[in-house]
């Protein structure tokens, strides 16, 4: 979309606790490994559209500080994932993405003139950081070829890449060049520093608009990731997955599944990946291949920073809720917010992103909290069994380094004690840490009691959420305050 007009052991900033009334009744959750689901690779934003830009021209110490909220684990959010756009226009007018390729050759097997300005509308600079803390995901997406291979000759308005069914072009098929200029946007980013692990050819196919567009149903997707595969492999990039194909909507995304899985190309994917702009996420998708939501964000409504205010589309609590829908409910693998920067001018000042800045100043908004209470949740983490309590919505997960991190939104209006129980002696030698979001905390410290039966519990806010992580080696440990 775009409309323009570690598991490490996680420190506290905030410090009050909310208060354990003595007749407050422990609601237990009760965590089952033998319940095992999806497996973790994240969560994360984007900084398309030269959004990235926005933090590459903040000075110091403003920029370390959007950099910390958006990627450090322990007083950020700790996304892990980065979703940069692979450009097609062929300059960065506007706020639009330059291609690497802005004059084709005469035929698809001429020699392409490549050129990298070695900046990517400020992506680049975003996923150096990115790497400075850890992350190691990293998806290119392209919402277009560029026009020159397209049947409308432009990389915007729709169109369809030459040489694909249905779509014939007098200058001849261009899918196998389309492949090596993904391939050269990979080998880029390498040269850079930056690993790029997921590779995605389309965006939002299903719909026609003014800027970067490209059309394709999940048939026309099979026939290219049967050329793309092997071109990846040819190159030594075999460790490089491809998701398709960012649908506007959930059911449009299970269409695509079936026609790739019906095309016998679902097992040359890693990821089935989706929108939720034309319809929510429901049950899990029908597929072999994981499944990512890529791309949401609240369009409309002015520009909110606050948590709960009427359970309206800008509210922490309601992107709390959709997160845990998304992982929990449709086993998702990965939920990606759309921009994790914008500015003030962009859409109305709207809710499409997460930090506003404004020149050498930022706005945190409640939704970026929303993520960091996932933090716990590393990369790897495969969700487990997670059951009980009264008005609360909870979900568990096994880190790869032996953790376990249990995540609990409080869906009642009054404050509730929520006890986690992983099983008899299960916290005999750990560190049980805790962290809430509420209107006036930020992933904040508070206070774990271990009960006589080894239940580690602690009070969550009306409408807020707690998030624990079991891990370390002393007993009965109090969170520093």
């Amino acid at each position: 979309m775009h409309i323009s007009f570690i598991v490490p052991a996680l420190a506290a900033t905030a410090i009050a606790a909310p208060s354990i009334g003595p007749r407050q009744a422990v609601q237990k959750i009760t965590v089952d490994a033998t319940k095992q689901y999806q497996t973790i690779d994240g969560f994360g934003f984007s900084g398309a559209f030269q959004r990235a830009n926005l933090i590459v021209n903040l000075k110091e110490p403003k920029q370390s500080e959007v950099l910390n909220l958006l990627f450090n684990t322990t007083t950020g959010a700790g996304f892990s994932i980065v979703r940069n756009g692979i450009g097609s226009t062929v300059d960065s007018s506007k706020d639009f993405m330059n291609t690497i390729l802005p004059k084709c050759p005469s035929s698809p097997d001429g020699v392409p003139d490549y050129k990298w300005d070695g900046k990517d509308s400020g992506q680049l600079f975003l996923s150096q950081q990115a790497v400075k803390f850890g992350v190691k995901t990293f998806y290119g997406n392209a919402w277009s070829a560029p026009g020159c291979m397209k049947t409308n000759g432009n990389d915007a308005n729709g169109g369809s890449l030459c040489g694909i069914s249905g779509a014939r072009c007098n200058s001849g098929d261009w899918r196998q060049a389309y492949a090596n200029y993904l391939v050269k946007y990979v080998q880029l980013y390498a040269e850079s520093g930056v690993k790029v692990t997921h590779l995605g050819f389309l965006n939002e196919p299903d719909m026609t608009t003014s800027y970067a567009s490209m059309r394709s149903d999940g048939t026309q997707a099979a026939e290219f990731i049967k050329i793309l595969r092997p071109t990846l492999d040819r190159n030594n990039l075999t460790d490089v997955g491809i998701n398709c194909c960012e649908a506007t909507g959930w059911s449009i995304a299970n269409q695509h599944a079936s026609q790739i899985a019906s095309a016998g190309a679902d097992g040359m994917i890693y990821a089935m990946t989706s929108h939720e702009y034309t319809s929510r996420i429901g049950s899990p998708m029908r597929t072999k291949a994981k499944v990512w939501q890529t791309e949401y964000c609240d369009l409309n409504g002015g520009w909110s920073t606050g948590w709960y205010q009427n359970g309206g589309a800008g509210d922490g609590f309601t992107w709390a809720n959709n997160i845990f829908n998304g992982i929990v409910n449709s086993n998702l693998s990965a939920y990606i917010f759309w921009e994790g920067i914008q500015d003030r001018a962009t859409n109305n000042n709207n809710n499409e992103k997460l930090i506003l800045v404004e020149g050498q100043t930022y706005q945190v908004s409640k939704r970026l909290w929303a993520f960091a209470q996932f933090r716990v949740v590393r990369p790897g983490a495969v969700r487990i069994g997670a059951s009980g309590g009264s008005n609360l919505k909870s979900a568990a997960f096994a880190n790869a380094d032996g953790s376990t991190a249990v995540v609990v939104i409080n869906s009642g209006t009054g404050a509730q004690t929520v006890g986690i129980s992983l099983g008899a002696d299960a916290l005999k030698g750990k560190t049980v840490q805790a962290w809430y979001t509420d209107n006036t905390h930020d992933a904040s410290v508070t206070e774990v009691k271990i009960g006589d039966d080894g239940t580690a519990s602690a009070s969550v806010p009306g409408r807020g959420m707690i998030s624990f992580l079991v891990s370390g080696t002393t007993t009965n440990a109090k969170a520093a305050v």
